[in-house]
């Protein structure tokens, strides 16, 4: 399924986009700002995920697409739990040169309108480096209230670090959704 945003289109991940997402990965500067690590992945490896990956019913990844820039990011949704409604934000990396530009507010609204009313979810949990304070600011923007704090959470650059535990309810979202009047013309 592909989902179409305000200036985004979410698709799902094509061979030509492995090469992208292995820059991304490897990015040192993404690497300093998002929850979770990553080993630096090489080309052939990068391949054979591509060949394993599928979306299931518990893993849905997709390429973020502007229109004028092509691809520009990544994000999805993992661990869904169909039964309690409940699922993990895959998170979001968009390349450096073109944040700040309204595109992570608009996949994630994107992302949670066919979480909320496609997948039937009644949550989706977020998290992000306690001084990562754009993409706080970009997730409460969308909704996402902070729950939590796991202290010394993640290594990094040498030192632990806080994250700060998200969630967003489907009603946060519509809430959200018509404050903002996000998808009326």
């Amino acid at each position: 399924m592909i989902l179409k945003g305000k200036k985004v289109t979410l698709r799902p991940i094509e061979q030509e986009d492995i090469e992208f997402i292995r820059n991304l990965i490897n990015d040192p500067w993404m690497e300093e700002r998002i929850v979770g690590w990553a080993l630096p992945l090489s080309k052939k490896d990068q391949e054979q995920w591509y060949a394993n990956y599928k979306n299931s019913q518990q893993h849905i990844r997709f390429i973020i697409e502007l229109e004028t820039e092509g691809v520009v990011g990544l994000t999805g949704l993992i661990n869904i739990d169909s039964k309690n409604g409940v699922a993990d934000s895959a998170g979001m990396r968009i390349k450096r040169d073109i944040q700040s530009h309204g595109i992570a507010t608009d996949a994630y609204m994107t992302l949670f309108k066919y979480a909320f009313s496609e997948l039937r979810l009644h949550r989706v949990n977020t998290s992000a480096l306690e001084q990562n304070a754009v993409s706080l600011h970009v997730m409460e923007k969308v909704g996402c209230k902070r729950e939590g704090v796991k202290r010394d959470a993640m290594f990094k650059q040498g030192k632990y670090h806080n994250v700060i535990m998200c969630g967003i309810l489907d009603s946060d979202y519509l809430e959200k959704a018509e404050e903002m009047k996000y998808w009326e013309e």
